[in-house]
């Protein structure tokens, strides 16, 4: 019995490795990644990414391969210092005008203010549904891991493996889902000092340039997107591969409901839920619905 056991539990975890690796990229930037603009403000060393931005040009990358649903990560360390005015971006999207989008923007500050964590969530091409975070730590004197998990029941975005926003699928219920279009990843640093800092007030100071942000460890645990048959293949709980459909993650744990509870309840600055104002009283419909 002591032998049937112990080949069942090698089974399962060779079934379980074969599984992960047809879903894996763990990514070299060189091998995976394009640049979209700033070809000469764009480094890479030991497979590590750094992103400058001076007065000339910004930079940016994006994934050469789409994926609907699963998990990507990557750590990532922002701008130091005076970082006003400038925006690095870690989101996925697809392309055209109905496009989905899942976005981390980090907006820059003055010297010894925080940067805000910004997320956004585009379903065909509808978005104006921002959350935003002041850092519970330093995000610029060391590297955190950023991951967008994202499955057929709900999208979460996760700070250094704590959830900190959840959307879930009311498609059913009128509400757009982002489940049928392929994202690709892209990475990028910018200027945006018309709005990015204190809503304007405070410009970038290109005295300071160049403005340098860094990756690194960029994995994609991932369907790989083949057009629109993945769009029932990516989704299928049949499939071993497609682990994301497991029922364990269409909902969170009760340790990760409470530890992103402390999050959002302490270091949310912003919630378009909660903006009546913006909305004239006419809320987006998934605010009305559980999300987590």
């Amino acid at each position: 019995m002591a032998g049937l056991r112990v080949q069942t539990l090698i089974f399962v975890l060779v079934t379980a490795l074969a599984i992960l690796d047809r879903t894996f990229v763990e990514a070299n930037f060189d091998k995976n990644f394009i640049v979209t603009w700033g070809k000469h403000h764009i480094g890479t060393t030991n497979g590590n990414l750094r992103l400058v931005l001076d007065k000339s040009a910004g930079s940016a990358i994006r994934s050469k391969v789409a994926h609907l649903f699963g998990t990507v990560e990557m750590l990532i360390k922002l701008v130091p210092g005076n970082s006003a005015g400038t925006v690095a971006a870690y989101y996925m999207s697809s392309t055209g005008t109905a496009h989905d989008e899942i976005d981390f923007e980090f907006l820059g500050n003055s010297t010894g203010e925080p940067y805000t964590i910004h997320t956004n969530i585009f379903a065909k091409g509808k978005g104006d549904r921002e959350q935003q975070f002041k850092p519970w730590f330093n995000p610029t004197n060391g590297f955190h891991n950023y991951t967008i998990h994202w499955n057929p029941s709900e999208v979460v975005w996760f700070v250094d493996g704590t959830p900190i926003r959840v959307f879930r699928n009311y498609e059913k219920e009128g509400i757009a889902y982002p489940n049928k279009q392929g994202m690709k990843v892209f990475a990028s640093l910018w200027s945006a000092d018309d709005w990015a800092t204190q809503g304007g007030r405070v410009k970038t100071n290109w005295t300071q340039a160049p403005f340098v942000a860094e990756g690194r460890r960029y994995k994609a645990r991932a369907c790989l997107w083949q057009g629109p048959v993945s769009i029932k293949q990516c989704a299928d709980p049949t499939i071993k591969s497609n682990w994301w459909t497991s029922p364990s993650f269409n909902q969170l744990t009760r340790t990760q409901l409470d530890r992103m509870q402390k999050i959002r309840s302490g270091f949310m600055i912003y919630d378009y839920c909660k903006d009546t104002n913006r909305f004239k009283g006419v809320m987006p419909p998934e605010c009305s619905k559980r999300q987590f």
